[in-house]
């Protein structure tokens, strides 16, 4: 009889089958929101953080912050209402829109606040008063007392308590701030007692001054070089297109001469210190025992310095053996890229859109920080007996809700940048024709990923707001520890700061490849990221050279238009004799040609990385034959044909070594009896 349990399929496992099917790379078919529930996490976050900037509003926080308040709770320029306990709150400030400081020199650092009674009036001072008398008059001319509310204007000379109610004589000149209505003294040398050394610096020291002035003077100068640091890094992307080839064979050349060549000076010192070292013990010279001692422990070291040299030359001679056919991969990817750059131009001005994103939301933040050390209840200080105002209760989480929406959101912006490069690289890789492709393929990527894959970017950079914050709690607790005598829990701190940036610099590229994968097939966070680690894991060898021989050039690109924009700038300085000094105008130039140089190269290598890992899927899934043709570019796919050749000479001569073999066993004598 036939076994029924074997003939009939088990209905549990069928229909299990059915939902797993197997995992198919269908570039730029379906289209599906992806990861909806953390779109609506960062969503519901999002009306979190407007809700702490509606709560500063609603609870005054705001108003406090733009018009100032006195130190009785009353905020400036309005109607208030009177806070129970305190006599002079309550009061109708409506003519009265500045703030005053009894003491504005009087400046605690350490809680970034002046300690000093503060008052609303009408009119900042205007000049300099010296006496009581002074503030008399200004207060009748004015009609603006500048003592407390309780004291009238006409009993300042002779009242008892004019030396606390009063402002410290002299009272400087002051202007009110342009937005935040404080009056503000105009003689900087006001705040000489806590910072007497800048004051010095900036009155009496003239090299400030003449640093100033070369600034000003050579600001023309400065706007030219910026520019040429600016051409010079769209024509170095154009440059490495066509000699990408020779550039990396030189550098490679470089690098492994420079290691050969440092490996032999340390041996050849090691062994010329040894030499002196046994001469000198040989003599037995009069010399003295600490200079016989330093001369074994500087021989110890170079002989540990040139061990370590040999094993660095070593590992790195067999990495270039391993990956000297790799590099070519590395090579072609660089042609792609330049091609990229000719499709999609705008591509280039990606990261100054992502920094104009990043610094409107930090400005915002910044606000919405300063609205929340204004807001909260009214306390009263019991140092100095004045009203302050603090969040508390539960209220006080709300400051690290906002710190915590600094970092993820600002993650979240640099995670749509490179979503968005990496939909518009992918658009292109897997368009046959290019000639077919859209008006405005970064446009497209951009409404793609605000359409479908919003949640998958908000996932993708909540993982690194996870390891960035414990990170920088890590780094706050290594700084409160220095000068600690506990040198072992410092050295634990930092180790584990080490470890955490690891981390997030792994994550990092990992996030960047898994996006790649979203947008060449439309994937979840955590689907996406698997398939692109095991993309990559199989091409080990190839990632290892793209992002050694890569990254290398990029940086060797960087230095190269920093150093070139340097010398622009000493021979322009130097035509006009009229600067004297140069350091600080070339200090601005180099580090905007830096800048400039890193936002455009930056966004090569991330081109470069999409397009390998487009590559790497294409050739697992596509063979050339019909039905299964390549998608990749002209470029790539004679790396590919190059490399079949390669194989199928290798193979041909396998295939002869073991017909030659053969033949020698068949000949006559050459088999046992």
């Amino acid at each position: 009889m036939i076994d029924q349990r074997r003939t009939t399929p088990d209905p549990y496992l069928a229909r299990r089958w059915k939902k797993r099917p197997k995992r198919e790379w269908k570039p730029l078919e379906d289209r599906s929101c992806t990861d909806m529930p953390w779109f609506l996490l960062f969503v519901v976050f999002c009306v979190g953080m407007g809700g702490i900037c509606a709560f500063t509003v609603v609870t005054g926080g705001a108003a406090r912050l733009v018009f100032g308040y006195d130190s009785y709770g009353n905020t400036c320029g309005q109607r208030n209402e009177q806070i129970e306990g305190v006599l002079l709150s309550g009061l109708d400030q409506t003519d009265k829109k500045f703030v005053f400081f009894l003491d504005p020199c009087n400046i605690d650092i350490v809680q970034r606040k002046i300690k000093s009674m503060a008052l609303c009036v009408t009119q900042c001072p205007d000049e300099e008063l010296r006496t009581y008398g002074d503030l008399k008059r200004f207060a009748m001319i004015n009609d603006t007392e500048l003592c407390s509310y309780e004291l009238a204007g006409h009993l300042y000379p002779g009242h008892p308590e004019r030396f606390t109610k009063c402002p410290k004589l002299p009272v400087p000149q002051s202007k009110p701030l342009p937005v935040f209505n404080r009056c503000t003294p105009v003689d900087i040398s006001c705040y000489a007692k806590f910072a007497e050394a800048v004051v010095t610096f900036v009155s009496d020291n003239s090299l400030l001054h003449r640093l100033i002035a070369g600034v000003a003077a050579s600001k023309e100068i400065i706007i030219g070089l910026c520019v040429l640091a600016l051409v010079l890094s769209m024509l170095l992307m154009v440059i490495i297109r066509y000699i990408s080839a020779l550039l990396v064979w030189i550098l490679t050349a470089l690098v492994v001469l420079g290691s050969l060549g440092g490996t032999s000076v340390l041996w050849w010192l090691y062994i010329d210190h040894r030499l002196n070292l046994n001469d000198t013990l040989l003599k037995k010279a009069e010399e003295d025992q600490e200079e016989q001692e330093s001369s074994r422990e500087n021989t110890k070291a170079l002989l540990i310095y040139a061990t370590a040299a040999t094993v660095f030359t070593v590992i790195l001679l067999l990495l270039m053996l391993f990956m000297r056919k790799r590099v070519a991969l590395t090579i072609a990817l660089f042609r792609v890229a330049g091609n990229v750059f000719i499709h999609l131009p705008l591509l280039v001005l990606q990261p100054f859109l992502t920094f104009l994103s990043l610094f409107i939301f930090w400005v915002y933040w910044v606000l919405v920080l300063l609205f929340l050390g204004t807001s909260g209840n009214p306390v009263q200080n019991e140092e100095t007996g004045l009203i302050e105002f603090r969040l508390t209760g539960g209220l006080q989480y709300l400051t690290w809700y906002h710190a915590l929406g600094l970092v993820w959101i600002s993650e979240f912006i640099l995670a749509c940048q490179q979503m968005t490069i990496a939909g518009a690289v992918v658009t292109y890789y897997f368009t046959r024709d290019k000639g077919r492709l859209p008006v405005t393929p970064i446009l497209s990527s951009v409404l793609r990923l605000a359409r479908y894959h919003l949640g998958t970017v908000a996932k993708g950079s909540f993982i690194i707001t996870l390891v960035k914050i414990p990170r920088l709690i890590l780094m706050y607790i290594h700084n409160q520890l220095k000068g600690k005598e506990n040198a072992c829990a410092r050295c634990m701190v930092k180790a584990c700061i080490c470890c955490l940036w690891c981390l997030e610099k792994c994550l990092n590229y990992l996030n960047q490849n898994a996006y790649a994968a979203t947008a060449i097939n439309s994937t979840s966070f955590c689907t996406s990221a698997r398939d692109a680690f095991v993309i990559l894991v199989e091409n080990a060898l190839r990632v290892a050279a793209i992002n050694t021989v890569g990254d290398f050039v990029l940086f060797l690109g960087k230095i190269l238009i920093v150093t070139s924009t340097a010398f622009a700038g000493v021979l322009a300085l130097n035509y006009q004799r009229d600067y004297t000094e140069w350091v600080l105008p070339l200090i601005i130039v180099c580090l905007f040609a830096f800048l400039v140089a890193h936002c455009f190269l930056s966004v090569f290598e991330i081109v470069v990385d999409v397009l390998f890992l487009c590559f790497a899927i294409d050739t697992k899934y596509n063979d050339g034959t019909p039905g299964k043709e390549f998608y990749m570019d002209k470029a790539l796919m004679e790396f590919v044909e190059n490399s079949r050749k390669a194989a199928a000479a290798v193979e041909r001569g396998r295939g002869r070594v073991k017909e030659e073999a053969e033949l020698t066993a068949m000949a006559p004598g050459t088999s046992s009896a």
